[in-house]
């Protein structure tokens, strides 16, 4: 009996038994097909608005397992789609009816100590990361939320607390393994494929599956000064405004984000808090530890703080604390900005804002970025913004699927009210599917956009990669 599956054309494809036996006799792992077991939690993603249904999942054991998918789809034209961590807000990560290539299973990470180096496969998540290297004092430039995969993360540039320090997590990239859509597998980094390692290091995954990243790593920890200082809601702007004036003259050691929201019944909050509005400043110091409290005493005097968990912890629990904000299945949807400062009509635009949460555990935050990312031209990396200091991302998060229009208009007014302060650029990770060209263009700048495009044009002509929109070849 013949297998019916999408097309890159969203036709229907056929596949004789004899064909897809030939694929499966070559397959290491796991082919799952809809009728199986397992293939309903597999094909389940972080963000809860994401239900697709691919038509075969290949769970990769291996970089052969992924040659043999990319072959099979490339062969039958098929629809396709690749999963590592699968945390991407858009749900790249699947598709309906064709192949999902899952490379979860692609977890080992190999540590070189002396050479500050790092190889991990494309399954690997933050957390798998942190564990590894802060062995040895070192990390990686990563994010904020461990359960996230390194490939999404770093193909789409990536931003931690350490990029004050080092730049995009895809600035530290040393090489990356790809297989290429005729299933050639190539080294790509500054001496071997250049145009491709240019196109990678924050292009997204449209010109080839990396199933594995070479990074540099950077002495931090294994003790950090970290945690969070909290308010009542009715202090936001206050805060704000001193999350504005110390960021801006702090050391490159030291990263804040600033957040807005409905205070979570966290056991670091005091109960009559819970379910309150509220306003946090989360703090992460890598630099000399004694000189931690001089920088957050103006943050300290503000007002009077509900809570102060800032204290030495190990920098992998520092990389953890805002997990809990982010479990799996939760319906997800985000709006960002680039901001060059933060201006005091923001910060009213903010409070304004968040006072219409209408989901307990919906946010505004403000992520420090600027540093060492603006020390490369923009043309360095496909990352752009490269002006930018701050991040605003306006996360709603909810439950109910009968609340998503009510969710989805707070989120779409906040980032209206808000465009007038943006530098106009935005991150493309945070991008939803509903984003548009202008908005792909605004991630990375007419020049960039434009050499990505030839660049797709001459690896995936046939577009067998299509995770960025916009990059069709």
């Amino acid at each position: 009996m013949n297998m019916h599956l999408t097309g890159m054309d969203g036709g229907p494809v056929e596949i004789e038994p004899e064909a897809y036996q030939t694929f499966k006799t070559g397959f290491r792992g796991v082919l799952l097909a809809p009728q199986d077991a397992a293939f309903d939690e597999t094909r389940k993603l972080w963000n809860g608005m994401i239900d697709r249904r691919p038509g075969l999942i290949a769970r990769c054991t291996g970089t052969v397992d992924v040659v043999q998918a990319v072959r099979f789809a490339a062969r039958h034209r098929l629809l396709l789609s690749v999963r590592s961590g699968g945390h991407n807000i858009a749900g790249l990560a699947t598709n309906d009816g064709g192949l999902m290539i899952d490379m979860s299973l692609l977890r080992g990470i190999w540590v070189d100590p002396a050479g500050c180096t790092a190889c991990a496969q494309a399954g690997c998540t933050l957390a798998d990361m942190d564990r590894e290297t802060q062995l040895h004092g070192l990390a990686a430039v990563l994010g904020f939320v461990s359960t996230t995969g390194i490939a999404g993360l770093t193909l789409g540039g990536g931003f931690g607390y350490l990029t004050r320090r080092h730049g995009w997590t895809c600035d530290t990239l040393v090489s990356m393994e790809v297989v290429m859509a005729d299933g050639q597998v190539v080294r790509a980094s500054a001496d071997e494929h250049a145009e491709l390692f240019w196109a990678l290091r924050g292009g997204g995954g449209n010109f080839g599956v990396v199933t594995a990243f070479e990074y540099r790593l950077f002495p931090v920890g294994p003790e950090i000064v970290g945690g969070a200082i909290a308010w009542h809601g009715a202090d936001a702007r206050q805060v704000l405004q001193a999350y504005r004036d110390v960021s801006a003259r702090a050391p490159r050691e030291m990263t804040s984000v600033a957040v807005l929201r409905v205070a979570p019944p966290a056991p670091w909050l005091p109960p009559e808090i819970h379910g309150q509005p509220m306003a946090a400043i989360f703090v992460c110091h890598t630099g000399d530890m004694a000189e931690a409290d001089a920088l957050l005493a103006p943050l300290r005097e503000v007002a009077r703080p509900v809570a102060d968990t800032v204290m030495r912890r190990p920098y992998v629990q520092m990389q953890s604390l805002l997990d809990a904000t982010q479990p799996k299945g939760r319906r997800y949807y985000w709006k960002s900005h680039y901001l060059a400062h933060i201006e005091p009509s923001l910060m009213d635009l903010a409070v304004e804002h968040a006072g219409r949460i209408a989901s307990p555990f919906s946010a505004l935050l403000m992520f420090q970025i600027q540093g060492a990312l603006g020390e490369q031209s923009a043309g360095h990396s496909p990352a752009g913004n490269r002006d930018a200091a701050y991040v605003l991302n306006i996360a709603a998060s909810w439950e109910k699927p009968e609340e998503d229009d009510l969710q989805l208009r707070w989120a779409r007014d906040c980032f209206e009210a808000t465009r007038g302060c943006s530098t106009g650029g935005t991150y493309i990770n945070f991008l939803t599917e509903e984003e548009g060209a202008e908005r792909i263009q605004a991630a990375y700048g007419r020049t960039n956009l434009d050499r990505l495009a030839a660049l797709k044009a001459r690896y995936d002509p046939h577009n067998l990669f299509r995770g960025t929109k916009g990059l069709t070849g």
